[in-house]
């Protein structure tokens, strides 16, 4: 059976999901129709806690309504192959699907090296964005108290807390020196005191090299030899790009594996885009290719796909990947935005940065008032500003966000110097100890 949509899209997270409600605004009169193969989609960011905080996937779901109450048609199928020629999805049922424009948002997968030993065994998981996997693992860890986690990130920091609430015994390995390598050490380094608070062991500058058991995981060896008996193993190693269906189309792929789109988030095939996690991104500020799966930029990248299906403005040009990333560990938030000073330093830039201490409500004695803690990192010639970071409390990632639109903006220190701000005692810190502005100026002292 063959049917006909304007508009396909493969993928059912929040790429997808925004390129079809973004293309269905700015191109009404066309058919939209999104693929995809779960029944159920879940929020992928907030996978990390289920365990404890939502307690079930049935809390962590993406409501269908929001498309279909835009006229957009969902099919629960897998695409299998696209044939470009003829402008054709085939489906795995054997289904095929004409389109003029394809829109690729078929996100990722957990990376597990090829190299470890030990990676099938029973009780080995990783951290999927799929309901029904995500379901086997919340039933399997039941009845298991201690819990190794492989991965210092955000998906195993994240997963580590939870788990710590419900409980369990958990040990963070990290391959690096620091967990959370987004940050400067002095955040990172204030991260795993707050894990540690909450009573994880955390292991750093040491690698896992096999994991070992009958038939089950029974315990890990670290790259020193060490042992380290669990009953669970949780690999938290990152993820890849899923791209099998654009390899096979022919689609251009770039040195590290994803999808080649230019800044309208077209591929090789000007008449197919790729969004989300399987899609190329450059960075913002240096131009170089970069690593960052988030749900934020999938769906930037889904506005720019989605208003740029039929017709093409420099107004909708993507200028590049800003980093903006937050999380939570304990009661504290930790955000960053930009290049932080360790990365900047790598890449050769002359910097200057600027620190400030703070508490997120005046006067400070208010309940719930919370350390604020900001960084700005500037060039030291034209002191524009590129990089920040945020250590506070629920406020975390709204001056995280504001820290990142100063950076795309190329504001400079002094711009931020004289930047209108509104203050609460109950929402924010008092106006003269606003820290983004008191950062900037410490940063100016040094000039």
């Amino acid at each position: 059976m063959k049917a006909k949509a304007d508009v396909v899209i493969v993928g059912g997270g929040p790429a997808g999901i925004i390129s079809a409600l973004t293309g269905k605004l700015f191109y009404p009169d066309k058919k939209f129709l999104l693929i995809r193969k779960e029944e159920k989609v879940i929020i992928p960011c907030a996978v990390p806690y289920i365990y404890c905080s939502l307690g079930t996937t049935e809390k962590d779901l993406i409501s269908d309504q929001i498309l279909l109450k835009k006229d957009i048609e969902i099919k629960v199928g897998e695409v299998v192959e696209v044939d470009r020629e003829n402008k054709v999805c085939k489906l795995k049922d054997g289904n095929e699907i004409e389109y003029e424009k394809l829109v690729l948002a078929t996100g990722s997968f957990p990376r597990v090296p090829k190299w470890l030993k030990g990676a099938d065994l029973e009780n080995v998981f990783t951290v999927k964005k799929d309901k029904k996997d995500v379901d086997f693992m919340l039933s399997k860890l039941e009845g298991c108290e201690k819990i190794i986690i492989i991965g210092g990130g955000f998906i195993g920091v994240e997963t580590s807390t939870d788990l710590l609430k419900k409980g369990k015994k958990v040990i963070l390995v990290e391959k690096a020196p620091q967990i959370l390598t987004n940050f400067d050490e002095e955040f990172a380094r204030m991260a795993k005191e707050e894990l540690e608070r909450l009573g994880a062991e955390i292991i750093v500058n040491n690698g896992i090299k096999e994991i070992c058991g009958s038939g089950k995981a029974e315990y890990v060896i670290l790259e020193n030899g060490e042992k380290i008996e669990g009953d669970t193993v949780i690999l938290a190693m990152g993820y890849l790009p899923n791209t099998e269906l654009a390899r096979k189309a022919g689609l251009e792929i770039n040195e590290f594996g994803f999808i080649r789109v230019d800044e309208y988030m077209r591929t090789s095939d000007r008449e197919i885009f790729a969004v989300g996690d399987c899609a190329e991104k450059r960075n913002f500020l240096t131009g170089k290719p970069m690593n960052l799966m988030l749900a934020s930029i999938a769906c930037l990248e889904a506005r720019i796909a989605g208003m740029s299906l039929y017709e093409i403005s420099t107004e909708k040009k993507f200028e590049g990947t800003l980093p903006i990333i937050s999380t939570v560990v304990g009661k504290s938030g930790f955000g960053a935005a930009g290049i932080v000073e360790s990365l900047a330093l790598r890449e050769g830039f002359k910097i200057v940065t600027g620190y400030f201490e703070t508490l997120d409500k005046h006067p400070g004695s208010l309940a719930n008032a919370h350390k604020q803690v900001v960084k700005l990192i500037a060039l030291k010639d034209s002191q524009v500003v590129i990089g920040g970071e945020v250590m506070g409390g629920e406020s975390t990632g709204e001056l995280v966000n504001l820290i990142g639109l100063i950076i795309q903006n190329r504001m400079s220190l002094f711009d931020v110097v004289h930047m209108q701000i509104g203050t609460h005692p109950m929402l924010t810190s008092a106006p003269t100890t606003y820290p983004i502005i008191r950062a900037a100026q410490d940063a100016i002292s040094k000039i």
